[in-house]
């Protein structure tokens, strides 16, 4: 029963006004808005009207320029939307980066929560546009090198140490995730250690009637 209704549905859209457009899809295709499926099939040769066909294809151009701008203007609209509130960050080939590591391109250095977030600094090597850039990614990542701006952030620092101090909200940023990787490895005896010492320390330091 649904499959019926298809082809009705199908001409209902194509007949609806959109609000990027503000043209229907039958009046940019076919220069005109048809009221019923019937207005869409071809006269037979003996009853079909001679028309300019110069001034029908000005007209439909006229329609596609039009649609073109329209496109543009919502487009321009989105934009300022999207953007609305948001700092524009640009970079320089030469600059010092820090890349978001992303769950879905970089799996093998984010299985645990607990691994850093960001990678770097690493070089800027060419700027595509304002929001893509080519950065100087080791080979060992066996990803693409191409980064959209929303993944970097400015490095702050000097390049002898590729660490920063925790920030509030982050995980700790470092180039080097076997070295934390190595500390994690070790945390379950550091604190099996530490809880015998205090169990130690409270035996010795209890009472004879309370051991």
């Amino acid at each position: 029963m649904s499959e019926e209704c298809l082809p009705h549905v199908e001409f209902a859209y194509n007949r609806a006004i959109h609000s990027t457009t503000k043209f229907c899809p039958f009046e940019i295709v076919y220069g005109f808005k048809p009221t019923a499926p019937i207005d869409l099939l071809p006269l037979p040769l003996q009853e079909q009207v001679n028309m300019d066909a110069s001034k029908r294809a000005d007209f439909v151009k006229k329609i596609h320029e039009k649609t073109k701008e329209n496109i543009e203007k919502m487009t321009r609209q989105y934009e300022k939307r999207a953007n609305n509130g948001r700092k524009k960050v640009l970079f320089e080939p030469g600059d010092l980066v820090w890349v978001h590591l992303r769950k879905e391109r970089f799996p093998e250095q984010r299985k645990c929560k607990l691994q850093p977030r960001e990678d770097g600094p690493f070089r800027v090597l060419a700027k595509i546009n304002d929001n893509a850039y080519t950065i100087e990614l080791p080979g060992l990542y066996g990803v693409s090198a191409t980064f959209n701006v929303i993944d970097l952030s400015t490095f702050f620092g000097s390049t002898e140490s590729r660490t920063t101090p925790f920030q509030e909200g982050e995980m700790m940023r470092t180039s080097h995730p076997w070295l934390l990787h190595h500390h994690l490895h070790h945390l379950p005896k550091i604190v099996l250690h530490i809880k015998g010492q205090l169990h130690e320390a409270m035996f010795t330091n209890s009472k004879p009637g309370e051991r």
